[in-house]
C-alpha cells in the first residue's frame, strides 16, 4: 500500500469517527458499545485499530453505515474498503 493510499484511509475514517460522533444518537451508542470515553477518543484519534473499530461500528448497523457514507461523500463500500486498509 502506497503512503497516498494509507492517507486517504485514515482520512476517511476520521471523517467518518466525525460524522458518527456528531449525531447524538449514534455517538451514545458508540461510546457505550466501545466502552470509551470523548477524553480517550481524543487521545488515540491517530490509532489505526480506533479508526477501523469506528468503521466496524457503522457496518454493524447498515442504516448507520448508510447514513454516515452520505455525510462524508462517499460509498458505503469506500468506507469498507479504508477499514480493510486500517486493519
Amino acid at each position: 500500500m502506497n503512503g497516498a493510499t494509507h492517507n486517504d484511509a485514515e482520512t476517511l475514517a476520521l471523517s467518518a469517527l466525525a460524522a458518527t460522533l456528531t449525531d447524538e444518537r449514534r455517538a451514545e451508542r458508540f461510546l457505550s458499545l466501545t466502552g470509551l470515553s470523548p477524553d480517550g477518543i481524543r487521545a488515540r484519534l491517530g490509532d489505526r485499530s480506533l479508526l477501523a473499530a469506528c468503521i466496524t461500528f457503522l457496518e454493524a448497523h447498515e442504516p448507520d453505515l448508510i447514513a454516515v457514507a452520505e455525510v462524508v461523500g462517499v460509498k458505503p463500500e469506500e468506507l469498507l474498503r479504508a477499514k480493510a486498509e486500517l486493519e
